[in-house]
């Protein structure tokens, strides 16, 4: 096993990286080094920029409009834009759906729905999680009946991540009452502008509006946007999931974390704390196991081996790691950690020449990273889910 990139590798990184320093703006370069808020705008114009290099499917082959990147090409980029301080690819059209198009979608679906995503044009959004449908995904109850060339949706998909920008969402709804609940759900594409569909906010505690609740009131689907075969969406949902948690672990964006962590430790004085450095160095540690694990599985792809399906444990480590970075930052801080007045901010009442200005969103940042270890799967499923795998 060769962790080491080779040459040819190491040239690719040098123009990724020339490439993303003439082109990422500077402004989004600061907001996301200092965890500013980012707003639709800020993520659309970097899509909008990757999409024009062809590059917001990054992962994408060849034949689906992709650069046909290896593993180990799309790793180099993604730690080159996150190290650079580009804002996150909002996932859930080019790296979550677009997959699951590409490999159970007709050509038709492929020609109507691909272009928007690799452009960065069309807003998806995701709906799976239900009330008391969110680790038991299998249990989710929005109802899809089919009535001609259409499908009638009903019910309800709650924590929708940034649902209210949505212009179009992915949706797991159930066609049947038959047999397991997992063979009864299908995969279906949602256009969020049709009538009957309605997005709420729920506000979090910080005050920010992220995640939503969005009700199907007898909303009408054209039977075409059905993905793949009726009742086989759970097939499709994991395909589309083992993307996700890989997704969710995000080492690059931790180790560029980790270096503002190290930051606000010494400009608030705690770095020169044993004890505090202490912990500094334990999450740099499991960082860097993060990164060796990642590197493992490029480097078994990279030599054609099959390598172990860990998405799962990628998830359960990275989602850690995020939460600890975030609360060693907030314990840096100490009271400048706390919440801020977005309006404030904006109008640069908050800004660098009153200082601690990056100290600003901790406990917003704090709170939100909660969430890590219970989305895309909880890590007490995906605990169960590695120890079948490796123990039988």
């Amino acid at each position: 096993m060769d962790l080491a990139f080779t040459p040819e590798e190491q040239k690719f990184r040098e123009e990724i990286r020339a490439w993303v320093k003439d082109n990422l703006p500077a402004e989004l370069s600061h907001k996301v080094h200092n965890a500013l808020r980012l707003t639709r705008d800020d993520m659309q114009r970097w899509a909008r920029i990757l999409g024009q290099k062809g590059w917001l499917g990054h992962g994408w082959p060849k034949e689906f409009g992709g650069p046909g990147w290896t593993a180990v090409q799309k790793h180099l980029f993604e730690e080159e834009c996150a190290l650079a301080g580009a804002p996150r690819v909002v996932p859930f059209g080019p790296v979550m759906v677009a997959p699951v198009i590409m490999a159970f979608g007709n050509a038709e679906q492929h020609r109507r729905f691909l272009p928007g995503i690799a452009s960065g044009e069309v807003w998806w959004s995701q709906g799976y999680s239900e009330p008391g449908s969110g680790s038991d995904l299998a249990s989710v109850k929005t109802r899809a009946e089919r009535r001609g060339d259409k499908y009638i949706v009903n019910g309800q998909k709650t924590w929708t991540t940034l649902g209210q920008y949505g212009e179009w969402i992915f949706c797991l709804v159930r066609t049947s009452n038959e047999g397991k609940p997992q063979t009864g759900i299908s995969f279906l594409l949602i256009d969020m502008k049709s009538p009957g569909v309605t997005v709420r906010p729920i506000k979090l505690l910080d005050g920010d509006h992220e995640v939503n609740e969005v009700w199907f009131d007898n909303v009408e689907v054209p039977a075409e946007n059905l993905i793949g075969e009726e009742n086989k969406g759970w097939t499709y949902a994991k395909h589309l999931l083992s993307h996700e948690r890989t997704n969710i672990a995000d080492v690059n964006r931790a180790k560029r974390e980790l270096e503002r962590l190290k930051r606000i430790a010494k400009a608030e004085g705690v770095y020169d704390d044993s004890r505090f450095r202490d912990e500094i160095a334990k999450l740099e540690v499991d960082v860097v196991a993060l990164e060796m694990l990642v590197l493992r599985v490029l480097s078994a792809e990279k030599s054609g081996k099959n390598s172990l399906d860990i998405a799962g444990l990628l998830k359960i480590r990275g989602s850690e790691i995020q939460q600890r970075y975030s609360e060693l930052m907030m314990l840096a801080a100490g009271p400048y950690s706390l919440p801020y007045i977005h309006e404030a901010m904006d109008a640069g009442w908050q800004g660098d020449h009153v200082g601690a200005a990056y100290c600003a969103p901790l406990a917003s940042t704090y709170f939100n990273m909660r969430k890590t270890t219970i989305y895309g799967g909880s890590n007490e499923v995906q605990r169960n889910i590695v120890a079948q795998t490796v123990l039988g």
